[in-house]
This record gives C-alpha cells, sequence and structure tokens, in this order.
C-alpha cells in the first residue's frame, strides 16, 4: 500500500500515514517503536516512511514486497527524482507529498544534519549503479549508507549528539544490514543483487551465484554464517550505546537488537534449508524478546555511559 501524493500538510495526517506504512512495511520495527515515548515515535514513525518510500521507489516494490520483475527499468530515473525531491524538502521548499513533508518536519525539528538523508541515497545509487562488493570493507560501506546512517539519524531524534554514541548507533546498523545481507542472499540473487564480497566468493570457489542451483546452497550458508559472525562486534558494540539514551528509547532500541539478533539465529539453526521461505520472528518471540531487552536496559542503567567494548576494528562512518 504506497501512500500517494496528495495535499497533506498537517503533521497529525502525516504521521497517520506514516503509522500505516510502518504497520505493513516493517512488522519488526513496528514492534519496537510501539516502546518509545510517543514524541519520539512520531518522528520515529515519520522518517521511516519517508525512508520506506524511498527504499521502494527504487527497487520496485510496494513496503519491501512485491517485487516488479521490470525494477530496473528507469531506475537512475527515479533514483534522480528522489534526490531531487528530497533536496527540495531539506532546502524547507513546500510539498504535497506526505512522506517529503514527513522527512522535512523531522530533520527540521531534530536538527539532523542535511548530508544523512543524502548518504542514504547515495547508498540507493551504489543499487542502481551495480556496484561490486570486491573486499568486506567495500561491503561494510554499503551497509553504512543503507542502514548505518538510518541508526544516526534515529539516535538524533532520540536526543543523541555525542559522535561516541552515534558511532555505536551506527553500528546496530551495519549489524542489522548484515544480517539482512544474510538471510536475503538466495532472495537477492534472484533480482540479480550480490552483496557477498567477491573475495568471499572466489575464496568458497564461486565465480557467482546461481539460486536455483541447490548444491550452492550449503556453501552460501557457510557464508551466510561469516555475515552474521560479521555483524556480532557491531551488535555488541551498539548494546555499549544503549546506557546514553532515555529509557524508552534504550528498551526500543534493545529490543530490536534483540528481534533482529534473532532473525540470524534462525537462520543459523535452520541451515541452508532456512532459505525455503523467507527467514521472520513470530509474534510470540517478539514479545518474549521485548521481556528480555527491558532486562538488558536495566542492565545498562547500573553501566556508566560509554562504556562497552573498544570499536577497533569497526567500519568507522565518514
Amino acid at each position: 500500500m504506497t501512500v500517494q501524493s496528495q495535499n497533506v500538510t498537517s503533521r497529525d495526517e502525516v504521521l497517520r500515514l506514516s503509522e500505516e506504512m510502518i504497520a505493513n512495511g516493517s512488522r519488526s520495527f513496528a514492534a519496537a517503536a510501539k516502546l518509545f515515548a510517543p514524541a519520539t515515535r512520531a518522528d520515529a514513525v515519520m522518517l521511516y516512511a519517508w525512508c520506506r518510500h524511498a527504499d521502494d521507489l527504487i527497487d520496485g516494490q510496494d513496503l519491501g514486497h512485491h517485487q516488479q520483475a521490470d525494477f530496473a527499468e528507469g531506475q537512475a530515473e527515479r533514483l534522480e527524482e528522489l534526490r531531487q525531491q528530497t533536496q527540495a524538502a531539506l532546502n524547507g521548499n513546500a510539498t504535497d507529498d506526505p512522506v517529503f513533508e514527513a522527512l522535512q518536519q523531522v530533520v527540521a525539528r531534530n536538527h539532523i544534519p542535511h548530508r544523512h538523508p543524502l548518504e542514504l541515497i547515495r547508498g540507493f545509487e551504489m543499487d542502481v549503479e551495480q556496484r561490486v562488493y570486491r573486499t568486506a570493507d567495500d561491503m561494510l560501506d554499503y551497509c553504512y549508507h543503507v542502514a548505518g546512517v538510518v541508526g544516526v539519524m534515529m539516535a538524533m531524534i532520540m536526543g543523541v549528539r555525542d559522535d561516541a554514541v552515534l558511532d555505536r548507533a551506527s553500528d546496530l546498523g551495519v549489524a542489522f544490514q548484515l544480517t539482512n545481507i544474510a538471510r536475503d542472499i538466495i532472495d537477492d540473487a534472484r533480482v540479480g543483487r550480490v552483496y557477498l564480497p567477491s573475495e568471499w566468493l572466489a575464496e568458497a570457489g564461486l565465480e557467482d551465484i546461481d539460486p536455483s542451483n541447490r548444491k550452492q546452497w550449503p556453501v552460501l550458508h557457510s557464508l551466510a554464517l561469516r555475515l552474521l559472525d560479521r555483524a556480532e562486534p557491531h551488535y555488541a558494540s551498539a548494546y555499549a550505546g544503549v546506557s546514553a539514551l532515555p529509557f524508552r528509547s534504550a528498551w526500543a532500541i534493545a529490543a530490536a537488537r534483540r528481534v533482529y539478533r534473532d532473525i540470524g539465529r534462525k537462520l543459523r539453526e535452520g541451515g541452508p534449508e532456512a532459505w525455503e521461505k523467507r527467514v521472520s520472528t513470530s509474534t510470540r518471540r517478539k514479545i518474549w524478546l521485548m521481556i528480555l531487552s527491558f532486562g538488558d536496559v536495566l542492565l545498562t542503567r547500573f553501566s556508566p555511559s560509554g562504556q562497552g567494548p573498544a570499536r577497533a576494528g569497526l567500519y568507522q562512518r565518514p
């Protein structure tokens, strides 16, 4: 259910449409976002709405689903349209499109540097360019641009301005994206996208990925596990930043962290056969993880802010 452009400028209406998008576009984030304080939740949901719209526009999807077969046709033109509309919104120009109105309101209210939304668009540009990720560092650069920077903007909505804490917010976004890449190796390959480093594929004896070749799946699953292992230090770093957040924001982030790590757990335990269907977490399991995350936050209240594992060796955001 894509939100169409219409004459909508009131905050209440923009928020209502944003809530519809998150409810239908990301059940995992929607569940965690319920834990935010109302004002924080409103801005987080509105930022999500713009991110979701931008992603759908480039990928030819509808709220992250129903991939169009010809999505690559006209993709460069859609990217340029997205860039121009985003820049206009950041410049404060009037708009009748609710998702760009949402972006405009959130960025202004939270003093988010304009370069951050534009960094996300640079990540979409990497997809349009069909960038080849030769090394793990290349892949992490992509992860930052499509997810790490979203973590930074979300943290700013929660009131964070400390660069050290923003680094850990970026780490969480990168961890989420590494988990996404591992979960979606087969689905991405079906539409011609490969995010695994080509060096890793060569080491595993693969020149490319053929999603229909089931003999490749065990090898690809071993690479998925390598991605999940790579995500773990980023998840650990992100947890160290939770103590710097207001309690309800900390609970929401801790819950999202547990839910995404659980997706990785299911992929690990399910083996290559896990790719027979989309790996996800049940509602009952999400509730249990949200309860556990409450304990996670309580533990951080007894730890000095900023304490945690050093970020040595982790991706450094620009």
